[in-house]
């Protein structure tokens, strides 16, 4: 007693990735939608293929362009609760909606909607009880000024010369011939 399931009506029923994607990049541009989806690969050197490689790998991001697709190209209203937890490509349009015209976005209202989104995730944190990242302190450990392990502090280079400390010259002055090894011996006294 399996009950078929209408994807019919869903506009993704059918269409692939690249189709999806040349049709919302025609319309609106890649800087449109990075300004809403905040995806890197719509900033950075986009087009169509590149995109299409990496929202076949991501999940995540897929799901984000397609929902864009659905609610704002087609412009088809909100889903139902129980229809927001699945995919896009899974959800069940009902017969009687039917896609409409593109949204109308710009550069504008996409800063709004990310200080909307921001002042909200603040407000999140504030009930979670953790600071915001503007009024987070920052750390109070040293930083490291060089990722090389052997090398002197205050050096640019591990193979460059060391300036001169006092014990160095001490040794050297104490002796009549001086002794290589005499600053390594020195560090293990102390």
């Amino acid at each position: 007693m399996s009950k078929e399931v209408n994807y019919q009506n869903n506009p993704l029923h059918g269409l692939n990735l690249k189709t999806m994607l040349t049709e919302i990049v025609d319309h609106y541009g890649f800087e449109i939608l990075h300004a809403y989806l905040y995806i890197h690969s719509f900033k950075t050197n986009p087009s169509v293929d590149s995109s299409v490689k990496f929202l076949k790998k991501t999940q995540w991001a897929r799901e984000k362009v397609e929902a864009f697709y659905l609610y704002k190209f087609k412009n088809l209203p909100k889903v139902s609760s129980d229809q927001f937890e699945l995919p896009p490509r899974d959800r069940i349009i009902p017969e009687d909606q039917s896609p409409g015209t593109p949204c109308e976005l710009s550069l504008e209202d996409a800063g709004v909607l990310q200080q909307q989104r921001e002042s909200r995730a603040n407000e999140y944190d504030k009930l979670a009880g953790r600071d915001s990242p503007k009024d987070r302190q920052p750390s109070k450990t040293k930083p490291k000024t060089q990722d090389k392990p052997w090398s002197k502090q205050g050096s640019k280079s591990p193979w460059e010369p060391q300036a001169k400390s006092a014990s160095s010259a001490e040794v050297k002055t104490s002796g009549t011939t001086p002794d290589p090894w005499a600053n390594s011996r020195n560090k293990f006294k102390s």
